[in-house]
């Protein structure tokens, strides 16, 4: 069996190895003619998995049987076209969740520090409260945070309580979190969700943060208000036209990312678990590896707080000690200077340092720290 896997999936060959020849391949060269000769296949969101590929990979004889993407996101596989062709399909859902919760609390902290202002001073709109967006709502009502959320599919099976429309998210929120899908069209389409004229509504002050999908928002005219009135903030993991961003709009972002918010250790590890998981069901095999045997120990694993410390600056201290967003903003902007944007983007995704979850924190607090407690285990440290 061949199984070919992109270069930058994590513990591929602990999972995979045992099930067959391994082949590694960078992400964006994974076309048809890469195909030829495989059985499975383990992707990630950067290869664009479509009809014609998929068409033209069977028509030059591909036997491909098996199909995994280590993402919570689908939208770059046409799974229609796999079942058409008997390929088997698997994602893996949630897998990166947590990380993308640990970007955005971070993200907040850091533009909360550069514009003077508190984070329980704010009310945060989270749009889209699945996977990511769910647990990010867990987190603030945790922290004591006041927060507001818009998921029409998600209020149209449930119900409607607790749930807003996206104009009162707009008109009553200081923080707008886009955690969507992409979905092209139909009646919860969110392409361009965040189109001109509710970019136009947005209030001075707002922050708007996309760790979603980069065409859930009309880029060009965010970049008209950011770079026209300026009253706005922007935080930007993902974009229009990946991996060929506007530079324009990279430098107008007060945190500019490239699609790294999910990419912690953790959950590229439970992603690649998920879907050698999947793979082996697939196959009629045992599963032999747990995800504990994959996940070495945390760099930093304690930290000690004596006192002196407001919330924001305590839950910033522990949270920079696992994970600092800043870092991920200065290399897209050096690489992307320094090599062109679309080889400098892939290149800050191909040679990502390493990055743990806020989870592998312990935080032990000193008698004068004790009233922390609630505001750093509800951020997802561990506290005792």
């Amino acid at each position: 069996m061949r199984i070919l896997v992109d270069a930058n999936v994590p513990g591929a060959e602990a999972c995979f190895g045992p099930l067959g020849e391994l082949v590694r391949l960078p992400g964006r060269e994974i076309d048809a003619a890469a195909l030829r000769n495989v059985d499975a296949l383990v992707i990630r969101s950067i290869t664009r998995l479509d009809a014609a590929t998929i068409d033209a990979a069977k028509a030059q004889g591909a036997r491909l049987r098996f199909v995994g993407t280590c993402t919570i996101g689908t939208d770059h596989v046409d799974q229609a076209a796999l079942a058409r062709h008997g390929i088997a399909f698997a994602s893996a859902p949630g897998c990166n969740a947590e990380a993308v919760v640990d970007y955005v609390l971070g993200s907040l902290l850091t533009l909360a520090e550069c514009q003077d202002w508190r984070l329980a001073e704010r009310r945060i709109g989270i749009v889209g409260v699945g996977n990511v967006g769910g647990r990010l709502r867990t987190r603030l009502a945790a922290m004591g945070l006041e927060c507001l959320v818009c998921d029409p599919p998600r209020a149209q099976r449930e119900g409607s309580d607790g749930f807003s429309d996206l104009e009162t998210l707009i008109g009553e929120c200081d923080v707008l979190c886009l955690h969507t899908p992409l979905v092209r069209e139909g009646p919860h389409a969110t392409l361009h969700l965040l189109d001109a004229q509710r970019i136009a509504e947005l209030a001075p002050g707002t922050l708007v943060l996309n760790a979603g999908r980069g065409d859930c928002i009309d880029g060009a005219a965010l970049r008209q208000r950011l770079s026209g009135q300026g009253d706005i903030s922007a935080v930007l993991d993902v974009w229009e036209g990946e991996p060929g961003i506007d530079p324009a709009l990279r430098d107008l972002a007060s945190l500019a990312t490239p699609h790294i918010a999910g990419h912690s250790l953790d959950g590229k590890l439970r992603g690649t678990h998920q879907i050698y998981t999947a793979l082996s069901r697939d196959l009629g095999l045992p599963t032999r590896l747990a995800l504990t045997d994959l996940l070495p120990d945390p760099p930093v694993s304690r930290l000690a707080l004596q006192g002196g410390l407001t919330p924001d600056e305590a839950l910033r201290l522990c949270l920079r000690t696992v994970y600092d967003v800043r870092r991920d903003h200065d290399s897209l902007q050096r690489e992307s200077r320094r090599l062109g944007m679309a080889k400098g983007f892939d290149a800050c995704r191909a040679h990502y340092p390493l990055r743990r979850e806020f989870s592998t924190l312990n935080v032990e607090l000193g008698p004068h720290a004790k009233a922390l407690a609630q505001w750093l285990q509800g951020a997802g440290l561990n506290v005792d």
